[in-house]
């Protein structure tokens, strides 16, 4: 029970208790994991496998460490998991830059629409129109939507407070180092593979969720199944296919990232976004996180021993 109540208290503490400007737990954990990154990185996967063993492993101990400080004191079990959830949940924060950015469109500030959506995608984006612009922001709204609240929730139903953390350094590290460049292309790999692994349940079970959310089911399904399959990505594909078919819009095309142009399959068999789909897209977003924070309190009280059932 404490468990389920954390997440759903979690849940509804980032939505109302803004990130701190300074010192968030995930901020300090990027601090530690750069100045470890400064004193072990070289070009081999054996040494960025055993910087994210270290890393991962210790946040994953702080969470057995926490639940085990509050083991036969429920009230104390809810408030260590509703912080641990509270720490890697990132709903709130992602809704409020979507949304930022589709006010500065909406106004005519392309210019600043472009700047703002750096906060959002790692992509080049001076250059970006605003249907662009419009689709970076879908892009990042789909795949922002199980990485940071879909797949935390789902490792918090199944390995409590060790799961939350543990997986948001995972996630953390992916970011930081997972990247297709000559510094991170071997230290980085265990980093990135360690990511897709955890990431599978909860972006299949985002993507479910968009299907059964969205204004168009059977349009995000038959994206989901006909398009997911060709993006590079195998937990990003699924979600951004059938956010894309959900709303009746195409994702995809060509992406910049610095020196870098990659050429992304087509996601969805509509008309291309448009700045009215953000505040659509913020909507199901919503709907689906709503969705994912009661089906793993759900699924922690099915799973938790029946009280006072007899011995056989």
């Amino acid at each position: 029970m404490s468990r389920a109540a954390g997440l759903l208290l979690g849940a509804l503490l980032d939505r109302v208790v803004p990130d701190p400007r300074r010192g968030h737990p995930v901020a300090l954990f990027g601090s530690l994991a750069q100045a470890l990154e400064r004193r072990a990185h070289a070009s081999s996967r054996l040494r960025g496998a055993a910087a994210v063993g270290l890393l991962v492993g210790g946040a994953g101990l702080i969470g057995v460490v926490g639940e085990r400080c509050s083991r036969g004191r429920p009230l104390l079990g809810t408030m260590v998991t509703a912080g641990a959830t509270w720490v890697v949940l990132g709903g709130a924060s992602l809704e409020r830059e979507a949304r930022a950015v589709a006010e500065l469109l909406e106004g005519d500030d392309l210019p600043g629409a472009r700047q703002r959506l750096t906060h959002l995608v790692g992509r080049t984006t001076s250059e970006l129109s605003e249907g662009e612009v419009s689709r970076a922001v879908l892009e990042s709204l789909a795949e922002n939507t199980s990485d940071a609240v879909v797949a935390p929730l789902v490792w918090g139903a199944v390995a409590g407070v060790p799961g939350l953390l543990a997986y948001r350094a995972a996630n953390t590290l992916d970011a930081m180092w997972g990247h297709r460049s000559a510094r991170y292309e071997q230290f980085g790999w265990a980093a990135a593979r360690l990511d897709d692994v955890l990431n599978l349940p909860g972006s299949r079970l985002t993507a479910l969720l968009a299907v059964g959310l969205g204004p168009d089911h059977r349009g995000a399904w038959q994206a989901w199944r006909r398009d997911a399959p060709g993006h590079p990505s195998p937990n990003a594909g699924p979600v951004e296919a059938a956010f894309a078919g959900a709303l009746g819009v195409r994702l995809g095309g060509v992406t910049v990232y610095g020196s870098r142009v990659e050429h992304r399959p087509l996601l969805g068999s509509g008309r291309a976004p448009a700045v009215a789909d953000v505040r659509q897209m913020v909507a199901l977003a919503r709907r689906v996180d709503v969705g994912a924070v009661l089906l793993s309190a759900a699924v922690d009280l099915a799973r938790a021993p029946r009280r006072g059932a007899p011995n056989l």
